[in-house]
């Protein structure tokens, strides 16, 4: 494997109903293997639902804005600077309760699949429906 410069301005943002992901490094994109890294803008009012990754650590890092940042059933309101350390398989979201985009940067190993990430949505289920 070889290293690779991923310049923002020619990484294509994915947009979701939340906000934008660009896949900054991931097997598809780098060729990694362990380590998949995601800068995530969420929109206002808008967030990223209770989820979790079985088999991937994951750090969370607030570049910009105001994020409501649950890890279990705990949450903190972050700010530019704060960060968050999520173990394998434990249940965490994102919100952005500021006025503008919040800007994070997600950083996940080692990668899983094809794509290097991994996800299990259990925002419909209990507690996680009922927590906000």
């Amino acid at each position: 494997m070889t290293g690779k410069f991923m310049m923002s301005a020619e990484t294509p943002a994915e947009t979701l109903d939340w906000g934008k992901l660009r896949w900054m490094s991931h097997p598809p994109s780098t060729g990694a293997g362990q380590l998949t890294v995601i800068e995530v803008n969420i929109t206002p009012g808008e967030g990223h639902d209770f989820h979790k990754h079985p088999d991937q650590e994951e750090v969370i890092y607030c570049i910009s804005g105001k994020v409501e940042q649950w890890l279990g059933q705990e949450k903190r309101i972050f700010g530019p600077g704060d960060s968050v350390f999520i173990p394998a398989d434990m249940v965490h979201a994102s919100f952005n309760v500021g006025d503008s985009d919040a800007q994070l940067l997600a950083i996940l190993g080692p990668c899983v699949g094809d794509q290097g990430y991994e996800l299990v949505d259990v925002a419909g289920e209990a507690p996680w429906k009922d927590l906000r």
